[in-house]
């Protein structure tokens, strides 16, 4: 089995990377970090040593609650 034929989807993910968030939210990957380093107590943010990743319902909840970012 290829690489490839084991990628999960991104719309099956439980967390996404910044890279993988900033492509599905169509929000750039600097501003993407900048919600992180502002929010950095945030539900949607898990931390796994220096990686940073972003749960993906929890994040699409924040942004249906917010007016803009």
């Amino acid at each position: 089995m290829t690489k490839e034929q084991t990628n999960v989807p991104v719309w099956f993910k439980y967390t996404l990377t910044i890279s993988e968030a900033s492509e599905y939210f169509n929000i750039g990957e600097k501003k993407m970090r900048q919600l992180v380093q502002e929010n950095d107590t945030a539900d949607y943010i898990l931390t796994n040593g220096v990686k940073v990743l972003i749960k993906r319902k929890q994040f699409e909840q924040f942004i249906d609650e917010t007016g803009s970012i």
